[in-house]
């Protein structure tokens, strides 16, 4: 998420009540997650485990629960909870503005575009030419999306990501302040449902289609022309290539690539990076090796029948 305007190590740390470690006249231009974090954003670390990952980070800014040795050309914040206080980044920077009307009037409607009965449209959404919005989609704050794009009925973008802080009072989530990007020439399905960024974009590139009752977690990239069936439900912060296609009911754990041209068979579920491919069975496994292994073991069984 970028800053409006930039702000300076002396400013944040003032801001969070908090000490720093770097020049105060530091440039900070937004704040990300760790795996799209880029030169010149704050990253938060609140866990032994990850604090050299976000110190090697891209991120110039480190919200950190420990002063640490800090690298050359990093700044840090010392917080005593980098959860609570990303958190108040994201609601002082990117705040919930409440809509008065069904269409609200700061939303861009674009030449052609047809909206049906119902439909919710947040604060700041951009929709593109000739597309058409069908009654009872929700599409909530700062979503982009472009031209001749169909959505079908029931169909939200732009819910919050599913990432919660274990407290010992209960869950705590992480304030999502980020985007749905949906590209050109995009088709989703009925009853979809497509979480927002934490801080950057969930995005569904060009002429990708979707079904419908599918699930695509926050962060998460889906490339161009992708096939996506029924009741597949993709985690968070995962990279879907182009012309990958996935059939009905495939399960994707957070945090995965899956190569160009991939094909996910019908009720895969897939628990780690994958190249090229045909894959099927959980874990995922070779489609045609699981196939013959499956009818040996047929065989072999049958055999005790005759």
């Amino acid at each position: 998420m970028k800053f409006k305007q930039t702000q300076t190590l002396q400013g944040i740390a003032d801001l969070l009540s908090l000490n720093y470690v770097g020049d105060p006249n530091f440039k900070i231009t937004g704040l990300n997650e760790i795996h799209v974090v880029q030169k010149g954003e704050i990253v938060f670390v609140d866990h032994p485990k990850y604090y050299d990952k976000a110190l090697e980070s891209n991120a110039t800014t480190v919200l950190i629960n420990k002063e640490v040795d800090c690298p050359e050309g990093k700044t840090l914040l010392i917080s005593d909870d980098p959860f609570r206080d990303f958190n108040k980044l994201t609601k002082h920077f990117n705040p919930f503005i409440t809509s008065k009307e069904s269409i609200s009037e700061s939303s861009i409607i674009g030449e052609n575009t047809i909206i049906q009965p119902n439909v919710f449209i947040g604060e700041n959404v951009k929709i593109g030419k000739n597309c058409i919005i069908h009654a009872n989609v929700s599409i909530n704050n700062d979503c982009v999306i472009g031209d001749n794009v169909t959505i079908h009925s029931n169909t939200v973008l732009g819910s919050n990501a599913f990432y919660y802080k274990k407290r010992p009072e209960g869950f705590d989530p992480l304030v999502s302040g980020g985007r749905v990007v949906i590209e050109d020439n995009v088709d989703l399905g009925a009853s979809c449902t497509i979480d927002r960024g934490v801080t950057g974009d969930t995005t569904i590139g060009e002429g990708t289609k979707i079904d419908n009752q599918v699930h695509v977690g926050h962060d998460t990239l889906i490339g161009k022309k992708c096939l996506i069936a029924a009741q597949t439900g993709i985690a968070g912060c995962t990279v879907i290539e182009d012309e990958v296609t996935i059939w009905g009911q495939v399960g994707v754990v957070s945090g995965l690539r899956i190569e160009k041209g991939t094909v996910l068979m019908a009720q895969t579920g897939v628990m780690k990076s994958l190249k090229k491919g045909v894959y099927f069975g959980t874990p995922q496994r070779e489609y045609r090796q699981t196939m013959r292994e499956l009818i040996y073991l047929k065989n072999e069984v049958n055999k005790d029948k005759k």
